[in-house]
């Protein structure tokens, strides 16, 4: 073992939250390294975000090819892996020149929290390095949920061994109909799989507004998509060819046969296992989440935790946000976290994102409001684009006028949601809107308009000026 290091900041987890805490870091002329047990720039990069949105994008190339004629979705598939890990090693060599760029130190291996100043770092059992640090910050991210009943093995899959599939199955079920669940068994029926989609509750995409959900529901359909809801999944017998995957819907047993079972019911937090928090005191939930306080700051005042291990929604970009956090306040900068304007956004087809309040999380808080709501199939993009579907919808304060949410389905939802999330982190109101002067013809329209309708509804409630 070598003799003690020490550095002032010490990241563990390369993820979008670990590895833009270790960049700040420097930034801020704090020595930094960074520790990485599997492959820089975490689950997101290699087996996440990245990957995902690859090959959903290459499923919906294949889509609009298929309009013009016959196309073979066996070799797309093939292609889209090849084109898919191309953009995961440029993303990933992307992370680790940034890192090198402003001098962070990378350590790669599995980090063992010995006491609360250091750590052992395992590359092999007789490669292990020791070091110290003056800061930590907890980035280690989360892994998919197993469910007891149908352990992760064979023909069944997370999401992870999916997304490395060599070929396309003829049949596929899909066990959780969230965003995950969602994006990738429409990408599988694109490329000509045959999907079933079992979720337990009464909607997929729950917590979303049913009004937003309802187009993407028609567009599963029409992709072939059989989707059943509030079915309880019991178990699975796997064969040398198939899987029967058994589960109870309104009181009566059924079986669902597929080549696999892809399991998406949500992930868990990566707080156990060898990483020795109980070394330092340093008490998970009963859900695996760490308390922080608004400065990312756990019990442990020279202890931080970001991103998926802590409460919140499971984001890239919230983790990316709490790591700026994080390494400002072990700076000395007065930064805190504000969480008003967390888009969310679900890569279906169409595109549904979401920001700040909804309509009925405002009428719950008896918060009086105004909404604006605009159309695709009246916007001369969406036209000449032939993406009609959706609609855009602005909730403001009925007073004041200030934007409070929005959600929008449709053709680029997950980029025009940025407007809307800067209008409420800026506090802009939908007139502030309503006079930027937005380019002509561009989707951007539909956002102006929505905040035309409800600007024009906020002055129809205010009583005449004598």
């Amino acid at each position: 073992m070598n003799s003690l290091e020490v550095v002032d900041t010490l990241v563990i987890g390369s993820g979008p939250g670990g590895y833009v805490a270790a960049l700040r870091s420097s930034q801020l002329g704090m020595k930094t390294a960074i520790v990485e047990r599997q492959q820089i720039g975490g689950v997101c990069t290699h087996v996440g975000c990245i990957p995902s949105k690859a090959l959903i994008a290459e499923a919906e190339r294949l889509h609009l090819r298929r309009q013009w004629g016959a196309v073979d979705g066996a070799s797309s598939f093939q292609e889209a892996q090849v084109f898919k890990q191309a953009v995961v090693d440029k993303q990933s060599g992307g992370v680790r020149f940034l890192l090198k760029t402003e001098g962070v130190t990378v350590i790669e291996g599995e980090a063992s929290l010995i006491d609360a100043h250091t750590a052992e770092i395992y590359h092999t059992e007789q490669n292990v390095r020791r070091i110290g640090f003056k800061h930590l910050i907890l980035a280690t991210g989360s892994r998919p949920i197993e469910i007891s009943s149908l352990p992760y093995g064979g023909r069944i899959l997370s999401s992870t061994e999916a997304l490395s599939l060599p070929d396309i199955p003829e049949r596929l079920v899909v066990v959780g109909g969230g965003y995950i669940g969602v994006e990738l068994g429409q990408m599988f029926a694109r490329f000509g799989t045959e999907v079933t989609m079992l979720e337990g509750g009464e909607q997929i995409l729950p917590g979303f507004e049913a009004e937003l959900v309802a187009p993407v529901v028609r567009q599963l359909k029409k992709d072939g998509i059989t989707i059943l809801t509030e079915a309880k999944v019991t178990g699975a017998d796997q064969y040398t060819s198939h899987i029967d995957l058994h589960y109870m819907r309104q009181n009566e047993h059924y079986v669902v046969q597929a080549e696999y079972a892809l399991i998406t019911v949500g992930r868990k937090p990566n707080t156990d296992g060898t990483l020795g928090l109980e070394h330092i005191g340093l008490s998970p939930t009963p859900q695996g989440l760490i308390e922080i306080d608004q400065q990312c700051r756990t019990s442990i005042p020279h202890i931080y935790a970001i991103g998926d291990i802590v409460q919140g929604p499971a984001l890239a970009h919230k983790a990316s946000y709490e790591a700026k956090i994080a390494a400002e306040a072990i700076a000395g900068k007065p930064s805190v976290i504000d969480y008003k304007a967390i888009p969310l956004v679900v890569f279906s087809h169409p595109e549904i994102a979401s920001v700040g309040l909804s309509e009925t999380a405002c009428k719950q808080k008896s918060i009086p409001v105004v909404v604006g709501k605009s159309v695709f199939s009246i916007n001369g993009r969406a036209l000449a684009l032939k993406e009609t579907e959706g609609y855009v919808k602005i909730v403001a304060h009925a007073e004041s006028g200030l934007v409070l949410g929005a959600q929008i389905v449709g053709v680029e939802a997950s980029t025009l949601i940025s407007e809307l999330s800067l209008a409420i982190e800026m506090g802009a109101t939908v007139e502030d809107i309503t006079m930027t002067i937005h380019p002509h013809p561009t989707l951007g329209e539909i956002i102006m308009e929505a905040a035309e309708q409800a600007h024009q509804r906020m002055e129809q409630r205010k009583p005449d000026v004598v």
